[in-house]
């Protein structure tokens, strides 16, 4: 554990930002591609439904409260200068007063709180474009970002690490790194649903499952049983009511009477 005295001294943002710069000249030859930063332009860390409510959500929790402020500092100044997002995880470097590695990483979303939160958006959601750019109503919205139940994830679902000698379970380098990943939510929101390691593809499919039934349903023809249709769509549709798998028989015409008889007119011709 460190103590009072042992961290490096402070080092100015533009002397941090040359460091940097020689230190990761250094690793892109090593690892043979550029380098990914954070690069936040105006006031904001966020200005897009993903961005914020990615933000929003960190900062809901009390135990991020003390170190959420150095990590805005960091992250607004251009200290995380490599970030990249794949299923579960979240790889960076920070420059403080050295070059530190910060690993973080997000359980899975549970399949069953998946599942509800399809049900719940079903035939809500009109595009996989208007998902990601955050077109949605405000019922959808209040599904996703429901504390417990909707996407976001809880401090007991994530694990942070970091190379500095900062004992604190949350750093500023890491909460850096972990608002550098709502200004990247920004400009690819579909990397959300990579970190959440689930398919938005899906809360779409759900839309166009309940929008076939639908038209079935009114139009009187046949349907897929809701078996094979849960699978065509890779959800289930249980609560979902079927048209008629058979179509009816059609009813018998008698033959004209032998006498002709005047057309029976009827109301309004």
């Amino acid at each position: 554990m460190a103590h009072w005295g042992q961290f490096p001294a402070y080092v100015p943002v533009a002397e941090r930002r040359k460091a940097a710069a020689r230190a990761l000249a250094k690793l892109e030859q090593q690892r043979g591609r550029p380098a990914t930063p954070v690069v936040i332009e105006g006031r904001h860390i966020a200005t897009t439904f993903w961005g914020m409510s990615w933000c929003q959500n960190l900062e809901n929790y009390s135990d991020f409260a003390t170190r959420l402020p150095r990590g805005r500092s960091y992250a607004r100044n251009g200290s995380v200068v490599d970030l990249g997002i794949e299923p579960g995880k979240v790889r960076a470097l920070v420059q403080g007063s050295a070059l530190y590695t910060v690993e973080i990483d997000l359980a899975a979303l549970p399949a069953e709180r998946w599942k509800k939160v399809i049900a719940a958006c079903a035939g809500r959601i009109g595009s996989l474009l208007g998902l990601l750019r955050g077109e949605l109503s405000g019922e959808v919205l209040a599904v996703l970002t429901q504390p417990k139940t909707g996407l976001f994830p809880a401090p007991r679902e994530i694990t942070m690490r970091c190379s500095c000698p900062d004992s604190a379970v949350m750093c500023k380098h890491v909460a850096a790194v972990l608002y550098g990943v709502g200004a990247r939510l920004d400009r690819a929101p579909e990397l959300f649903f990579t970190l959440r390691q689930v398919d938005q593809a899906e809360l779409i499919g759900a839309a166009d499952a309940r929008t076939v039934l639908a038209r079935a349903g009114s139009s009187g023809r046949k349907v897929l049983p809701a078996g094979k249709l849960g699978a065509l769509f890779g959800i289930e549709l249980g609560d979902v009511e079927l048209a008629p798998t058979t179509a009816p028989r059609p009813a018998r015409r008698r033959p004209p009477a032998a006498s002709a008889r005047k057309p029976r007119r009827y109301a309004g011709r």
